[in-house]
């Protein structure tokens, strides 16, 4: 019986076993380096490391039944609002160039959902003569209309009446 596979071919089926099996060894050779140098220089430990544990495993939400459980919500939404009504956005400032430039200018210069841009003189005329007393509310509580929508304080609750009012005082003189 003659062989199925022609010497050629066999030699070099005989030179590829042998190049893959080379290919192997540094592959072993190159994860046991590997090895050797994390096991020598280990990388650092966040220093936030139980922080971040904590706030992974801590609960979503919780159960509150009957009356107790009213008392609890309500507690906790006391608590939220406290929360909230401490922050105070920018630092409290009440430069309204500098709100309207961390804030406001994202809607006001593109003209996002129909805001009137701070350029366009004529798209603000309507808004200026309703008055400044309008103006603020629609500021402070948000409004829609088919004019555009305006999101509660420009979208950020932190922000104070005050700080609103000279976000606005200052838009407008930007605007006649």
């Amino acid at each position: 019986m003659t062989n199925p596979v022609p010497k050629t071919d066999a030699v070099f089926l005989k030179h590829f076993a042998m190049l893959i099996g080379f290919l192997v060894v540094v592959a072993i050779l190159l994860g046991a380096l590997s090895l050797l140098i994390y096991g020598r220089n280990p990388p650092p430990v966040n220093p936030d490391k139980q922080k971040i544990v904590e706030q992974r495993i801590a609960p979503v939400g919780g159960v509150y039944a009957g009356d107790t459980g009213r008392a609890a919500m309500a507690a906790a939404a006391e608590a939220a609002a406290k929360a909230a009504a401490s922050q105070v956005a920018y630092g409290g400032t009440t430069d309204g160039k500098e709100i309207y430039g961390q804030l406001c200018h994202s809607c006001h210069e593109a003209g996002v959902a129909g805001s009137p841009k701070l350029s366009d003189k004529a798209a603000w005329a309507p808004r200026v003569a309703q008055g400044m007393d309008t103006l603020l509310k629609h500021a402070i509580e948000g409004f829609t209309g088919s004019t555009g929508v305006m999101p509660a304080k420009g979208g950020n609750p932190a922000l104070t009446e005050e700080q609103m009012r000279a976000t606005v005082v200052w838009m407008v003189e930007q605007v006649k």
